[in-house]
């Protein structure tokens, strides 16, 4: 035999028995679920998940109709959740290191009980969920219609319905659900006939439930080494006592005592989530370190925190997901509608409507983590700021690195990339880089992950009803909202730096803002613009770059249409706004737009038939602009 051929019969024969001895991997499945498992389907779907290592899933899809999921036999994990409370957790959709799966839920109504995360997505790839309502059997806010209220005595009067069962212990009302309970807490008013946040509900609430303890003795002898966080569960309440009191005038009917701001009026409905750091426990979607994750007609009707909740993921579409109450509920979720953290990629959010929620539509930004140690040349400790951003790993090996001093600017003044973290505990982390510090780093500086903003597209949404912002965004790549519908409590946009309290990093550039409508937007009373650039540092470094707000419909009751501070070109361009005259003016004194340490500002071709006296007020860095 010829050398050649032998070499070709021993390549054949090795082939013949790899053939013969490798195992094939199984095909990827598609599995039915019926309504035979409609009165608790979580077992069902914990065993078949949990065998797909060696039975791979491609599709669960779902008879309609439907189908109730109870924690009792759902998958247990323990999960730190960004802006959320750090809990054991139950789930019926443990999808870790799943690739290329679709869930699909024909059109059924999945309701959900107690504490519970239906979809828990981690470390995953293409993702997808589609046609399917997500609701709670008892939701985790408590609603009281206001049939009295007492001015001179500070009191008013709650009916609460059956469905919100509670009890009163030592004055305090509480109220109980399937595996939770809350107090009154966070709170605030809702215009039952609007079916929207009260006007002016700023003067109403919250309910000034805490104050500072009559009796306190040396607690300022208490001391700590390194820096805590105040508002964490563990100190917020430290020489705090309770201020209003409940009474039981008959059944069903409540008498709140003590509350300090205006009594709320006749007529509306007070909701009620309890005590914040204690009051999100249950997003309907958490998804992070994923890889595409796509959500096509799917609703959420509430949930007990945020409707989704994405971090360190990328390339993120929701199209059609929609948030809104159900069951005659005035609140959908009790948080954010979405909330993306650290997220790259693209996030795209088209034909939503975001309504009712106790938070935000959207807020998108990363982190900031503080340096507290520089440890050798390529190390720094780094502390994370916020008690709900505990254990969040703020990047990936060869992620850029982004040093920041914000007294200095509000852009990174120096990267590196990385090359490893070590998790010592959820508060402190060692961070080793693949190239020295920068020789003036010290303790205090912050660090952001450069890589870790996304291209953002928020396209024909619908976003209304609502407690605080439409959209929250710190993003320094790119972001297109455009023809979209605002009519929000607080303000429509939002774009800030945010270093103090919630450490949500990202400045913004290259924001487009174009063919949108402003109806009626901060009518909760904060006296602040409809769209906001704002730093909570008080600087005048250039934190925002490279804006356009064009072709948009302002019809506000109030003046204060665009605040603008620390922002280095901005055009705003063939706008139109009125006054809808549908709300009283809460602060006539205002102008249209204000402009603080600014430069590069174009006003040009906008429409004014608005009542302020003064359309324009700038500070000394822009005499000479004028609107147009």
């Amino acid at each position: 035999m010829q050398k050649n051929s032998f070499i070709l019969f021993l390549l054949a024969l090795s082939f013949l028995n790899l053939g013969c001895f490798s195992k094939a991997m199984p095909k990827a499945e598609v599995v039915t679920f019926g309504l035979e498992i409609a009165e608790d389907a979580t077992p069902a779907l914990v065993s078949r998940i949990l065998k797909a290592n060696d039975n791979p899933i491609s599709e669960i899809t779902f008879e309609k109709g439907t189908y109730h999921f109870y924690p009792d036999k759902g998958f247990e994990k323990f999960s730190y959740i960004s802006n959320h409370g750090d809990l054991m957790i139950n789930t019926p959709f443990p999808l870790f290191n799943m690739e290329n799966l679709t869930i699909d839920g024909q059109g059924s109504t999945f309701i959900f009980h107690g504490v519970i995360i239906p979809f828990l997505i981690e470390g995953s790839k293409n993702i997808s969920v589609k046609n399917v309502s997500i609701d709670w059997f008892q939701s985790f806010h408590s609603e009281g219609l206001i049939v009295a209220n007492d001015a001179k005595n500070k009191t008013f009067d709650m009916q609460i319905d059956e469905k919100y069962p509670y009890y009163i212990t030592n004055g305090e009302l509480i109220f109980v659900k399937e595996y939770y309970q809350h107090t009154i807490g966070q709170s605030i008013l809702y215009d039952p006939e609007r079916k929207a946040i009260a006007f002016n509900t700023e003067a109403y609430t919250s309910i000034t439930t805490k104050k500072k303890a009559d009796v306190k003795r040396n607690l300022k002898n208490i001391s700590y080494k390194y820096e805590y966080d105040r508002r964490d569960v563990g100190y917020k309440d430290i020489g705090v006592e309770n201020r209003v009191t409940a009474e039981e005038l008959k059944p069903g009917l409540i008498r709140i005592h003590g509350h300090t701001k205006k009594m709320p009026p006749v007529g509306f409905v007070l909701s009620m989530k309890g005590e914040q750091g204690l009051n999100r426990v249950a997003p309907a979607f958490r998804v992070t370190h994923t890889n595409g994750f796509n959500a096509l007609n799917v609703n959420v009707h509430h949930a007990g925190g945020m409707g989704i909740i994405a971090e360190n993921s990328s390339d993120l579409i929701l199209d059609n997901f929609n948030v809104t109450p159900s069951q005659g509920r005035m609140v959908s979720t009790t948080a954010d509608a979405t909330h993306f953290v650290g997220c790259s990629g693209k996030v795209i959010l088209k034909n939503c409507t975001f309504e009712n929620q106790l938070d935000d539509a959207s807020n998108i930004h990363g982190t900031y983590q503080k340096i507290v140690d520089v440890l050798d040349d390529y190390r720094v400790g780094v502390r994370m700021g916020h008690h709900q951003q505990k254990a969040f790993v703020i990047g990936q090996p060869n992620d850029n690195l982004g040093f920041v001093r914000l007294s200095n600017s509000f852009f990174a003044y120096q990267k590196s990339t990385i090359k490893s973290i070590e998790y010592i505990n959820n508060r402190y982390q060692i961070i080793t880089l693949n190239e020295k510090l920068p020789e003036d780093v010290k303790p205090g500086d912050l660090v952001e992950n450069l890589d870790g903003y996304p291209d953002l597209l928020v396209q024909n949404c619908k976003i209304r009803n609502n407690r605080a912002r439409g959209l929250l965004i710190s993003n320094p790549v790119n972001t297109v909202i455009e023809n979209n519908f605002f009519s929000t409590e607080m303000e429509a946009l939002l774009i800030p730096v945010e270093s103090g309290h919630w450490y949500e990093s990202g400045n913004a550039a290259n924001v487009v803002i174009k063919g949108n409508t402003f109806q009626d937007c901060q009518h909760g009373g904060k006296n602040r613009g409809v769209i906001r650039f704002d730093t909570d540092d008080d600087n005048k470094n250039i934190a925002f770059k490279n804006i356009e707000i064009t072709n948009n419909t302002f019809n506000q009751f109030d003046n204060l249409i665009l605040e603008v501070t620390n922002v280095d070109g901005l055009v705003f361009k063939g706008n139109t706004i009125t006054n809808s005259g549908t709300f009283p003016q809460l602060h006539p004194n205002n102008p249209a737009i204000r402009v603080e340490a600014s430069k590069n500002i174009t006003l040009e071709n906008n429409t004014y038939q608005g009542k302020a006296k003064e359309i324009l007020e700038t500070d000394e860095s822009l005499t000479s602009l004028n609107f147009k």
